[in-house]
């Protein structure tokens, strides 16, 4: 019984610390020509420099529940932080693709990032690049030096 009550109170003393981490939704943003929600999020618990990410995707729909209609998604590594969330028609096929950017939180800053072609509602890794300059422009490298951006 007193093992039982021990536990409960380290219980209820760590809750705060795992309490004021838990909106780990960074990104979210929708695309027309997609007709999805897309929402990017860090590992829950995880450290914000290091981790994974998961990468969700709703139907288009109502603007007043834009995650009610859940489709499919993805958890992928991270090296860094989160960083944007863009939709960019990387080979010109009049689909977007939706591009996740990753910041490293080493001193030089370097952007990775990840594309995915939603393909029957699921999310499908097409590109992926890392170690890129800070300043670098990640749709351009993604789509071979084309701008796309939206």
């Amino acid at each position: 019984m007193l093992k039982l009550v021990v536990f409960t109170a380290t219980l209820a003393l760590a809750a705060p610390a795992v309490a004021a981490d838990v909106n780990r939704i960074v990104l979210n943003g929708s695309d027309a020509t997609l007709g999805v929600n897309a929402v990017a999020d860090e590992g829950e618990g995880e450290p914000r420099s290091i981790g994974s990410y998961a990468l969700r995707l709703y139907k288009s729909g109502d603007p007043s529940l834009p995650f009610d209609g859940f489709l499919a998604g993805v958890v992928r590594p991270r090296d860094g932080t989160l960083e944007a969330l863009k939709f960019a028609d990387l080979n010109r096929d009049g689909k977007n693709e939706i591009i996740v950017v990753v910041r490293s939180a080493g001193t030089g800053g370097y952007l990775s990032a990840d594309a995915f072609r939603v393909q029957r509602g699921v999310p499908v890794l097409v590109s992926s690049k890392s170690g890129l300059a800070a300043n670098a422009d990640p749709v351009a490298e993604l789509s071979g030096g084309r701008k796309g951006q939206k």
